[in-house]
C-alpha cells in the first residue's frame, strides 16, 4: 500500500531535487527553449503580455521564458520570477543580468504561497510548473489574487498519458525497476497530473477565473539522438531521478537501458523526435 501523500514532505523533496540538478537543467536551456519555443510564444500571447505590463512568472526555473517576458514588456514593464528552488532561480537572475534586463526581479517562493501583493500584476504565467504543485488549485488562487482586475493568467502543462508517450515510458519503467506499483498518472505532483480532460479548466474556474479556455498544442522534442534526450533527463531535475536514485548502480543502469530501448521507437531518419502534447489554459480575473 502506498503511504499517504504528504504535501510538505513532497515540497521539501522537490526543492532539494531542483537545487541539486539546477545546473543540469540550466545547461540544457537551449534545448528546452527550442522544444517549447512555439508553446511559450502562444502562452505569452494568451496571457496578453504586452509592453509596459507587470508580469508574474511562477515556477520560472532557469528563466529563459523570463527573458522573453522581459523583452516583451520593455523598460516600462517589469517581471517577477519566482521558484521553489533558490538555486535554480539564481540562474534566472544571472541570465537576466547578463542580458541587461534591468526589469527582472527574482524571489524564491512556494507557488502555493507567493507572498506577493494583491492585484498588482497585469499577467501571470506558469510554464510546466503547475503540475508539480501538491495543490494546484491553491496555486491558481494565488495567481488570481496577485492579478489586477482584467489581468490574465496562462499555464502550460502536459496533457494525457497517451499523447505524451515518452513521459509515460519514463515513469512506468522507473516504477517497475524500483519495484513499485504502477502510479495513477493523475496523482498530485506528477508530470501528467493535470492532463485529465477538463481538470485544468475546472481548477481555473474554482479559483475564480472567468472566460477560461484551454488549447491543445503538439510540442515534439527533437534532438539528434535518443542518447541526447536521456542525457537531458539524467541531468535535469526530472522526477524520474527521485524514483531511480533509490536503486543500486547495476539496477539503475538496467532501468536506463530499458528506457533507452523503448524510447528508440521514436528514432527517425533525421534524428529523434519524442511526441508531446501540452495544454495552454487561460483565465481572466474580472
Amino acid at each position: 500500500m502506498n503511504a499517504p501523500f504528504d504535501p510538505n514532505a513532497f515540497k521539501t523533496a522537490t526543492r532539494q531535487l531542483w537545487d541539486k540538478h539546477a545546473k543540469g537543467w540550466n545547461d540544457h536551456s537551449e534545448q528546452v527553449r527550442a522544444w517549447l519555443r512555439e508553446a511559450t510564444d502562444a502562452m505569452l500571447a494568451m496571457a496578453e503580455v504586452e509592453p509596459g505590463a507587470r508580469v508574474l512568472d511562477v515556477a520560472a526555473g532557469a528563466g529563459d521564458q523570463t527573458l522573453d517576458i522581459a523583452q516583451r514588456v520593455g523598460a516600462a514593464g517589469a517581471v517577477l520570477a519566482t521558484d521553489l528552488s533558490p538555486t535554480i532561480l539564481d540562474f534566472a537572475k544571472d541570465r537576466a543580468r547578463r542580458a541587461g534586463c534591468g526589469n527582472v526581479e527574482t524571489a524564491p517562493a512556494d507557488g502555493e504561497n507567493l507572498n506577493v501583493g494583491e492585484s498588482v500584476f497585469d499577467a501571470a504565467v506558469c510554464r510546466l510548473g503547475l503540475m508539480f504543485f501538491p495543490d494546484p488549485g491553491k496555486g491558481l488562487r494565488e495567481m488570481y489574487r496577485a492579478l489586477k482586475p482584467g489581468g490574465r493568467a496562462c499555464t502550460m502543462v502536459f496533457s494525457t498519458p497517451d499523447k505524451n508517450p515518452c513521459v509515460s515510458i519514463l515513469v512506468s519503467t522507473a516504477f517497475k525497476h524500483a519495484g513499485l506499483p504502477p502510479r495513477d498518472p493523475y496523482q498530485p505532483g506528477g508530470l501528467l497530473s493535470l492532463g485529465k480532460p477538463g481538470l485544468i479548466d475546472e481548477l481555473f474556474l474554482q479559483a475564480g477565473f472567468s472566460r477560461v479556455a484551454t488549447t491543445k498544442l503538439a510540442a515534439p522534442f527533437r534532438l539528434p539522438s535518443v542518447q541526447e534526450y536521456l542525457d537531458f533527463i539524467r541531468n535535469s531535475a526530472s522526477p524520474i531521478l527521485q524514483i531511480l536514485d533509490r536503486l543500486d548502480v547495476p539496477a539503475k543502469e538496467a532501468a536506463w537501458a530499458e528506457i533507452e530501448t523503448k524510447l528508440s521507437a521514436f528514432n527517425t531518419a533525421d534524428g529523434w523526435e519524442g511526441p508531446n502534447e501540452i495544454l495552454l489554459t487561460m483565465g481572466l480575473r474580472i
